[in-house]
């Protein structure tokens, strides 16, 4: 089989185009093309009068080695990559202990589920609920503004990926192709398969809770244990002699203790308590960069037009997406951020008396307005010294000031760009309807970030105006805050055995732990963990 990549055809091709581009590429004839599919599709939108699609093709002929020798020198001419996934261990019979997986998002959930698959059986420690159970808390505040501290958009099965654009990219190197079995599998569990050939696929939230609950079964099936509602409150850590730390197992909130040598931190980004409790405990942590700033919300339509021009509408070009970045001349970066093609804005706050923003769409993309965090980058040296959990206290100080400003009910204050560049506050909003639920309260979003933040971002909307047409519109909204990019620690961990630095048998892993940053590197990172502890126990390492 050979993989030819860099096909390029009209956006209006017929199918039968493809496998004829194939044989004019490899100069051969139709009889000797056994079979051609693709791999991979994207899209070159940089001349909107003329935007192609690119394709990545895999194609069997009658004589490869003829071919290959023909194109020995050509990159986009080369066999097949091997993306088969293959288990590195297998579970002894004589398994005495089982290994916890704390945190069922997609690291969570994938690292159970090859770890199952494998035959490790874990136990899967979720403080939150089932994932419909917990849709409906969620919806609670979004229509109510009544919150619940432990089931919301944060936390509960699924994780914070849930409620999102279910994007299912990243630029993580992966040269094993774990990302394509983390796609494989969710299309075992129902995503849709274009998840496969797309090049920025995404699943969308509804889709997202329907894999959720499949992967459960399959993780049950294969002798997994689920326990819902379940906060790890301490660690139980031996330390020897000479005072090496190792995991014996975990407390639960009700007063249970569960005996584990194998513990997966997939804690989330926003699991504060129990970072907390794991500096107190002395793991290893310390604080990193991420960043925050506003959701920043547009006509879909303003964004097609500008993105495709002619194009916009075009059902397999789809809602339009963009990238954005400015380097401010005070010295901060500014970038969107989570972007969310025709998306809400949601209500994502995990603690009472603040109010935190998150965007989301369905697979359709198909609600009438575009959102993306407009976010500015800090790091501890200058924004938050102080110590490992100095950028919890950071990011909380600005949950609360947007809290108070949006009149503390959980509406969140909201202000035209047109205001907000010129720094007049914004008494009512104008054509652009904000998406947030509950609601949102027009008001001055300057006290709500720090002013090298509010600085950078005032500039770098005049710039992206310049970008793309009408960004810097009048009434364009701007919503706060979003302060949960990224997880403000990071839980070192030893690059050889990826368990923490000062504590054996624990494995820092996801986004919460600051290996990850998104649903698909996130899974990725979940089954390098299982891997790790298989090889961990049956290689008798620990």
């Amino acid at each position: 089989m050979l993989r030819l990549t860099e096909i390029k055809l009209p956006l209006d091709h017929p199918p039968e185009a493809i496998a004829e581009a194939a044989i004019a590429r490899l100069k051969i004839t139709k009889g000797e093309l056994v079979s051609c599919t693709v791999f991979r599709r994207a899209h070159d939108a940089r001349k909107k009068s003329n935007i192609i699609l690119i394709y990545s093709l895999d194609v069997e002929v009658k004589d490869e080695a003829k071919v290959l020798k023909r194109f020995a020198n050509d990159k986009d001419v080369k066999p097949k990559p091997d993306t088969d996934y293959r288990f590195v261990a297998r579970a002894p019979a004589n398994l005495t202990t089982r290994p916890i997986v704390i945190g069922a998002g997609p690291c969570g959930l994938l690292a159970a589920l090859v770890l199952a698959q494998m035959g490790f059986k874990p136990i899967i420690l979720e403080r939150g609920k089932v994932v419909r159970e917990r849709t409906k808390d969620t919806w609670g505040l979004w229509r109510k503004s009544i919150l619940n501290t432990e089931s919301n958009v944060q936390y509960g099965e699924g994780g914070a990926g849930t409620f999102s654009d279910g994007k299912l990219y990243s630029q993580i190197k992966d040269p094993r192709h774990l990302g394509r079995k983390v796609l494989t599998e969710f299309v075992k569990a129902e995503a849709p398969e274009d998840i496969l050939t797309e090049a920025h696929p995404h699943i969308g939230t509804f889709r997202l809770v329907k894999m959720v609950e499949n992967i459960r079964r399959t993780i049950e099936g294969l002798g997994g244990e689920y326990r819902f509602e379940s906060r790890v409150t301490d660690l139980d850590i031996e330390t020897d002699a000479r005072g090496a730390r190792r995991i014996r197992g975990v407390m639960l909130a009700n007063g249970e203790h569960l005996t584990a040598d194998h513990v997966v931190l997939a804690i989330g980004h926003s699991s504060r308590d129990t970072f907390q409790m794991l500096e107190q405990r002395g793991v290893y942590i310390e604080a990193k960069p991420f960043s925050l700033g506003f959701r920043i919300e547009h006509p879909q339509s303003l964004i097609d037009a500008a993105r495709f021009g002619a194009f916009a509408g075009n059902k397999i070009l789809g809602a339009a997406d963009y990238k954005l970045v400015h380097h401010a001349s005070n010295g901060r970066g500014v970038y969107s951020f989570c972007m969310c093609p025709g998306g809400t804005v949601v209500a994502a706050t995990s603690e009472e008396g603040r109010v935190v923003t998150n965007g989301m769409s369905q697979y359709s993309r198909a609600e009438r307005n575009a959102n993306s965090g407009i976010v500015v980058g800090i790091t501890p040296e200058k924004d938050y010294p102080g110590g490992p959990l100095a950028g919890i206290a950071f990011q909380r100080r600005w949950e609360e000031a947007a809290f108070i400003a949006g009149g503390k009910t959980y509406a969140a204050p909201a202000q035209r760009v047109g205001d907000f560049i010129r720094g007049k506050p914004s008494t009512t909003l104008g054509s652009v309807i904000p998406s947030y639920k509950p609601k949102v309260t027009p008001t001055d979003l300057s006290p709500c970030l720090p002013d090298y933040a509010i600085f950078a971002i005032r500039e770098a909307l005049t710039m992206f105006g310049r970008q793309i047409k009408g960004y810097d519109m009048d009434d364009a909204v701007l919503t706060g805050v979003e302060t949960r990019t990224s997880s403000p620690i990071r839980i070192k961990r030893d690059d050889a055995t990826l368990q923490s630095l000062n504590t054996q048998g624990l494995y820092p892993a996801g986004e919460g732990a600051g290996y990850a940053g998104g649903i698909l590197s996130a899974g990725v990172d979940g089954i390098k963990i299982a891997e790790a502890i298989a090889l961990s126990i049956t290689t008798k390492t620990l």
